[in-house]
């Protein structure tokens, strides 16, 4: 089963820009998409739901900004949007999936923002996101975690690490909430195969960044520590176009 986790900083315009072909290629099992930006009534019915695929939406109150969806050839047994917490929720920050075999979270974390000041509302969204997934363990269920999450772990997950460590993204308290994540079992699966640096999923579209390789990682896929042995690759997509961000993504065994 592959699975694929795209911020595509608008679905409208990720369409014009190569993501309809992509997708048509690729035939992904899961995909799931960040930052949205639209409501499915508001886009031509082939991207809002394309052919073979269940398709669930979760986008924000606020028109044109964050929301999420997921396209799935397989019917989940059960679905949730939100978190429960209605100050994130009115976002469109989550979709949650039941399979038999797995818990599938599709999440767009919050971004702090140049001054900091959405950095407290980013942690304890973080810190909720953990606990749902604690939650789901404690019904013995194995959890998958994807999505941008808004911060670059290490300082092999961004180009310029020295001059970023006073910008959100890379803040000590964001990237010591992804060692306590971590901490709690949780296995970053594109580090499990690529203990390298060079290896980013967003660039800024000034200064010809990505031509440049001068990017960031901050879109990733977890798995809780028991479901290791079913994971058969992690990569990363940076040849595709389409937006600031390139599709990450996994595979696992259908063991």
């Amino acid at each position: 089963m592959n699975l694929y986790s795209w911020n595509v900083n608008g679905i409208r315009s990720a369409g014009k820009k190569g993501y309809q072909e992509w997708f048509t290629e690729t035939k992904p099992d899961i995909l799931c998409l960040q930052e949205t930006k639209a409501h499915a009534e508001q886009i031509p019915p082939e991207l809002a739901c394309p052919s073979g695929y269940h398709c669930y939406w979760n986008p924000a109150a606020r028109r044109g900004y964050s929301g999420v969806a997921v396209f799935s050839r397989k019917e989940p047994e059960d679905l949730r949007y939100g978190i429960g917490i209605d100050v994130y929720d009115r976002e469109g920050r989550v979709i949650e999936l039941q399979y038999d075999r797995f818990s599938l979270l599709n999440i767009y974390f919050p971004n702090g923002q140049r001054d900091h000041g959405r950095v407290p509302f980013k942690l304890a969204f973080c810190e909720a996101v953990l606990e749902r997934c604690e939650a789901l363990r404690k019904e013995n269920r194995n959890v998958i975690v994807c999505g941008d999450f808004n911060t670059a772990h290490r300082e092999i997950d961004l180009k310029n690490p020295k001059t970023n460590h006073n910008t959100s993204g890379f803040l000590p308290e964001e990237r010591a909430w992804m060692d306590h994540f971590i901490d709690h079992g949780y296995v970053d699966t594109f580090r499990h195969y690529n203990p390298g640096a060079g290896h980013y999923s967003w660039w800024s579209y000034r200064f010809a960044a990505r031509e440049r390789n001068i990017g960031w990682r901050i879109d990733y896929f977890f798995i809780n520590q028991e479901m290791v042995p079913y994971l058969r690759e992690a990569f990363i997509l940076p040849h595709v176009r389409g937006s600031d961000h390139c599709p990450v993504g996994i595979t696992i065994s259908g063991d």
